[in-house]
């Protein structure tokens, strides 16, 4: 196919000890969330047995970054955090909102097979 299909994946939290830290306590609290945690690590530090299956069996490149850790341009293509995006073109696009990703909580497989049909849409150049 010759493109990557690199997606990334931007938590609604950040990756320093302290962001981490009081993630977790607003979470405890009700207070804060971020569905693509819930997905992908749940209270495990390390990540869960079922997302890392799923991510190494699948075609894409998914990279998980913290609000923190992406650039200005990432957070302004991702709008509301959690969200998936992707570069088209030298530009970068979401390609899954945080609407969308609600749907897929503690549903890693059917989270991937989604990301790469829309994927693979926002490189036909359709809408996704």
């Amino acid at each position: 196919m010759g493109n990557e299909k690199v997606v990334f994946g931007i938590y609604n939290a950040d990756g320093s000890f302290l962001g981490e830290l009081q993630y977790s306590i607003l979470k405890v609290l009700g207070r804060a969330s971020c569905n693509l945690c819930d997905t992908t690590h749940g209270w495990n530090p390390f990540g869960k047995r079922k997302w890392k299956r799923v991510c190494n069996s699948s075609d894409l490149d998914i990279h998980l970054i913290h609000r923190d850790e992406a650039t200005a341009s990432q957070l302004k293509a991702a709008g509301g955090l959690p969200s998936f995006i992707t570069e088209s073109e030298g530009n970068w696009i979401q390609i899954m909102s945080a609407d969308q990703l609600s749907k897929f909580k503690n549903k890693p497989s059917e989270l991937v097979a989604e990301l790469e049909d829309l994927f693979e849409k926002s490189n036909e150049g359709l809408d996704c």
